[in-house]
């Protein structure tokens, strides 16, 4: 039977009862409005945002876990970021007057001197260390400090080690020497920083980086003369630290692997010379994270070789835990998977749903009519965007939206793009018939009046309507699958059935118009995406089973057999299953509960059945392992010096072993902050990217035509709108003639 405190460390988002809490009178210290004591007790906290108990310490343990300072407490990863950023900014300010009281008289060089020359002998220390110093990714570090869970405590004898505080300030409060800093010494410092990118090559994107302003601000706190690390030290030992720190975290989300399972995803990536890296993620409703990158160039195409690189997979996780193995649909890695699932017979094989969506969206592409849409559609754009005269104009127009929409497919980009552009028809169209827009050598090149054409055309607009009807609910589907916020399992089967029935009555059931596409929909939904998991997934999730709605069928009674006599080996167990699944579908015992009746639509459905369904815990297991699970794959940030490195890989092995843990602490460290993003409601994507427009989507942005009389370069396009793409209701767009010279940009 599992514990049900191991269903709330396996969920973040599970919900606790209150218990005595109390905070000291007269308290002061901003840490204890994020915690509160336990019992009365100042050395027993409890975190508000996690609901970890510390234990020892007092509240600076406390705010070292909230700070994600470890070495005495593990950090929380539930606080918010402003909060953290704030806790360690107050630590920060508490180490600089500690040091003032330090040093008394001494200057504050002296100190920085100091700081030189032991940073210096630690770099030479880290040349000679000895070979039992070093650190494995997978092994713990000790801990000096102790922490538990709510409900647990321990007698054993506390221990206090002198601990220092990296200070960081947080980005929303700039440093305060900031406000007395002159223009010119802000623009010099801002050209350092553009140099040294330009210098060492690094991408304009890496200014998107979470770490990025981090630098900066930890930076500042410590003052003129910080020396930055060496070269040494950074292949060195802050390279083994990193590795160790995010080793930390992925044995805490492996924990969790046993309760809740986990589902193995494979994220391919190839380029035009023939090379394909495939990089092994691991999902559970507690993170996701990366376990490593293969070079798989010379046995892609052998579905024998790849089902045994699959079966290292497979041991290194453990068969027990996983739940679904998750692949593209090239044939030879099909065939892999499903030569896996009859191996171990204790999981599925599953193809990734947003390449399933993404084959239907390429496949309505090669309709004719489709075809002729989406060819206007990129002139359109390509248009647009080749001059930058009438790319601010559309700028102004749209008030800062773009009409170029990316997704995580090729052929989803294509009919996002072409919704953007339904969406925008007004704003476009008056475009193409102002003032600014016939007045200008533009309108009267042969290009221009193909575009300004198609502005007016209906029969141009009527297709697209046509097909929005169509792709629209498709659209919808891909965005549940790559959704970040909970699994998807228990929602896919649903709505891919929501989306056919869309489709139908979009055409007002006149199948004349709706099977031409139905045809296309159905074979790669049957064939190819559809699994047991979706049917057992679809009945056990109760927003979708107690709906009045609500449906089965000869599929879904399979499915969920399927998935009983699969996920749970043990006849006994099977049998229990089978018998308590009736007080499910009565709402009997606790699931009839007025607290359980709320939370079936409020609550993921994992959560929902780890909180009441203690009563059966094989029938709870088997639910919670099935409706943790994710139907896409979750596909690693696309790094061009990444996937180099990846390639040139060296023959020695110590060189290889730190290609790996620089490859394995970047993609983790990307993997944490999106799931981080995601839980915070943030977008991944707020601005238009030039750099992101990779050749999945050049056929959008390339020039139909030579471009002519346009004398102005990027650097006169006007910055895009940091808006999420969407206008807001309140905001009127105002039409009225622009008066805009062709040899200027627009402001």
């Amino acid at each position: 039977m599992v514990e049900t405190r191991e269903f709330f460390d396996a969920f973040p988002d599970a919900q606790y009862k209150d218990e005595q809490a109390l905070v000291p009178p007269r308290a002061t210290d901003p840490g204890w409005a994020h915690g509160i004591m336990v019992n009365g007790g100042r050395q027993k906290i409890r975190c508000k945002y996690c609901h970890k108990v510390i234990l020892g310490g007092g509240i600076s343990r406390l705010k070292q876990h909230l700070a994600g300072e470890r070495g005495n407490v593990a950090p929380c990863e539930e606080v918010p970021e402003e909060v953290k950023l704030e806790i360690q900014q107050h630590l920060g300010f508490k180490v600089l007057e500690k040091l003032k009281k330090q040093k008394g008289s001494k200057s504050s060089s002296s100190s920085l001197a100091s700081y030189s020359q032991n940073k210096e002998e630690g770099e030479d220390d880290d040349l000679g260390r000895e070979p039992n110093a070093t650190t494995s990714r997978g092994a713990n570090r000790k801990r000096k400090g102790k922490e538990v869970d709510q409900g647990t405590t321990s007698n054993r004898r506390k221990r206090h080690k002198k601990q220092e505080f990296p200070i960081a300030i947080p980005v929303s409060q700039p440093p305060t020497n900031l406000n007395f800093a002159s223009q010119e010494s802000i623009n010099h410092a801002d050209m350092v920083v553009a140099k040294f990118m330009y210098d060492s090559g690094i991408p304009f994107s890496a200014a998107n980086s979470y770490a990025f302003q981090q630098m900066a601000d930890a930076i500042a706190a410590v003052g003129t003369g910080y020396k930055m690390p060496s070269y040494h030290s950074l292949r060195g030992k802050l390279l083994n630290k990193s590795v160790e720190e995010t080793g930390e975290l992925c044995n805490d989300i492996k924990k969790s692997w046993e309760v809740t399972g986990c589902s193995v995803m494979v994220d391919k990536w190839s380029d035009k010379t023939g090379c394909t890296i495939l990089n092994f993620v691991v999902y559970c409703p507690k993170g996701t994270l990366f376990l490593k990158s293969v070079d798989a160039s010379d046995i892609t195409n052998s579905s024998e070789a790849l089902l045994g690189l699959f079966d290292t997979i497979v041991q290194e996780v453990g068969p027990k835990n996983i739940v679904n193995f998750v692949t593209d649909t090239d044939p030879s890695y099909k065939t892999a998977g499903r030569l896996l699932m009859t191996k171990y017979k204790t999981f599925f094989w599953n193809a990734c749903g947003s390449h399933c969506i993404d084959l239907m969206l390429e496949e309505i592409g090669k309709i004719d009519e489709v075809k002729e849409v989406l060819l206007k559609a990129k002139k359109l754009t390509g248009f647009i965007y080749n001059r930058s005269w009438v790319l601010n104009l559309m700028r102004k127009r749209t008030c800062g939206r773009e009409i170029v929409q990316l997704a995580a497919t090729k052929f989803a980009s294509d009919f996002l793009t072409l919704k953007t552009i339904v969406s925008l028809r007004d704003p476009l169209s008056h475009m193409f018939t102002s003032n600014a827009w016939t007045s200008s050598s533009f309108s009267k090149q042969r290009a221009g009046a193909e575009v300004a054409e198609i502005m007016v055309d209906s029969h141009f607009w009527s297709l697209c309507d046509k097909i929005l009807k169509v792709t629209k609910p498709l659209l919808t589907v891909l965005q549940l699958t790559d959704s970040e916020e909970r699994p998807c399992m228990g929602y896919i089967y649903d709505a891919m059935e929501k989306a056919k029935r869309s489709i139908v009555s979009a055409f007002d059931n006149k199948e004349s118009q709706y099977m031409p596409y139905l045809k296309v929909i159905d074979p790669i939904w049957l064939e190819e995406f559809h699994s047991p998991l979706h049917a057992a997934g679809y009945y056990l999730n109760p927003s979708i089973f107690y709906n009045p709605s609500f449906s089965s069928n000869k599929v879904i009674q399979k499915g969920l057999l399927d998935c009983i006599e699969t996920l749970e080996p043990n006849l006994t167990s099977q049998v229990k299953i089978t018998s308590h699944i009736s007080f499910f579908e009565d709402a009997v015992g606790d699931f009839s509960r007025p607290v359980a009746l709320r939370g079936r639509d409020s609550l993921a459905p994992a959560t929902w059945w780890s909180l009441y369904a203690a009563d059966y815990p094989e029938l709870q297991r088997f639910a919670v392992r099935i409706l943790s699970q994710k139907c896409s794959i979750t596909q690693c940030k696309r790094s061009r010096s990444m996937f180099g490195n990846l390639q040139k890989k060296s023959r020695n092995r110590l060189e290889n072993q730190r290609l790996n843990d620089l490859i394995f602490v970047h993609f983790n460290l990307h993997l944490q902050q999106r799931q981080s993003d995601a839980s915070k409601g943030r977008s991944m994507k707020d601005t238009y990217d030039p750099e992101a427009v990779d050749a999945n989507m050049a056929d959008w942005v390339e020039d139909w035509g030579a471009i002519e009389a346009d004398d102005l370069s990027w650097m006169d396009v006007s910055v895009p709108s940091e808006r999420t793409f969407l206008i807001p209701k309140t905001q009127k767009i105002d039409y009225s003639e622009d008066n805009i010279d062709e040899t200027k940009g627009i402001d």
